[in-house]
Order: C-alpha cells, then structure tokens, then sequence
C-alpha cells in the first residue's frame, strides 16, 4: 500500500491516492483496534482526538452491548511500524475530512463522498484489497476478520484474558472464545475455564484474569 501511494501520487493520480491511502488507513485502524465492520463503517472524524507521536482515541456513540446507550471511547497507540495513528492522520489530511464518517468512497475522479461506507461494501472492500496484496484466499475474509486477526495477534503475544477483553470491548467470555479459535490453544482452555467459572459463580475468577 505504501509503494502504491507513492506510486500513484508520482503519476498524478488523486483518485488512486486517495483509495490507497484510505485503504491503510482503514486497515491498520480496524487491525490495531479490532474494531467490528460495523464500527470502522461508522467511525465520525469529530470524535476522534489525535496527538501525533503518542495515540488517537475514538469515541463511539453506540456500540454491540451497549444497553446504557452511553457511549464508547476506544484508545489506540501510535506504534514505530504500521501505526494507525500516522495512517489516519494522512488519510484525513489528504481528503480535506473535517466531520462526518472517516471512511467513505473515492470516485474515479478523485472525489470523496459526502456519506461513509455502508456496511455492505465494507467485505468486498477488504477482499480486494487483500487480493491486490497477494494475501491467500482473500476471497475468505469478513467484516469480523481484523477483529478476529487482533485478536489471534494479542493472544499470541502473550495478553492476558482480562486485557484481551477490556481492549477489544468483550463483554463476556463467551464473545471472547470466538475470537481466539485457531490460537494458543491453552490460551484457549484458560478462556473455556473463565466460561465455565463464570457460569458458576456469577464473576470472573483471578486466578483466570492472570
């Protein structure tokens, strides 16, 4: 994606720019946030504070679980390699993005849409673009994969389950087994023991949280 920005902004092409530089954007947010398809679809550019260097934090007004109706804010780091925070920014800057969705369509004009994604042309997004970067069986990949990819990366890099749920907004421990199939498989049994404990006794144990 890189290469194709460079690529396309030496050619003159704005339109392609654009795409590619959304298409990062919107990868390694929904990636490095496990943001469900839904979530990066409705993300609004005047909830999203940024400090350039240090992190961004985005505040939902609605979420999947979110029966008070109040609202969630999500935080996300910026990293030294293939950081979210670096992508948005461009992505925002290059679009001129001052409210509204943050990830919407590109006509082969260049120009950006004034409405964000529907939900529905979220998948096909995703799979070409996996497809154009020679990923296996891109064909496969859903609204859910970079949820269930940060997921598979966090549990494999050691996160503790209470972590793990906290940062992706799990309410239970059931939406978090989902997630991690395929994964550290004692990792795994930790989770179907925090199920079983909390079906049980009503909490989640420490002793599971550890």
């Amino acid at each position: 994606m890189d290469q194709a920005i460079v690529t396309a902004a030496a050619a003159g092409d704005k339109a392609a720019q654009l795409r590619h530089t959304r298409d990062r954007a919107l990868l390694l947010l929904g990636f490095w946030r496990g943001f469900r398809g839904d979530e990066l679809t409705r993300l609004p550019v005047e909830y999203i504070d940024v400090v350039p260097g240090e992190g961004m934090s985005c505040f939902l007004p609605q979420t999947k679980g979110d029966h008070s109706h109040k609202g969630s804010t999500f935080k996300a780091p910026a990293l030294a390699r293939l950081c979210p925070v670096s992508a948005y920014i461009e992505w925002v800057t290059l679009a001129g993005l001052t409210e509204g969705a943050v990830f919407r369509s590109v006509d082969r004009w260049g120009h950006v849409d004034t409405d964000g994604f529907h939900i529905n042309s979220l998948v096909p997004l995703l799979r070409a673009m996996f497809a154009r970067a020679g990923v296996a069986a891109a064909a496969q990949y859903s609204g859910h994969s970079l949820r269930r990819g940060f997921a598979q990366w966090a549990t494999s890099n050691g996160w503790d389950i209470k972590t793990s749920m906290e940062y992706a907004d799990w309410k239970n421990v059931q939406s978090a087994l989902r997630y991690v199939d395929g994964a550290d498989p004692f990792v795994r049994h930790r989770i179907k023991e925090a199920r079983r404990d909390v079906s049980e006794n009503g909490e989640l144990p420490t002793h599971v949280m550890e």
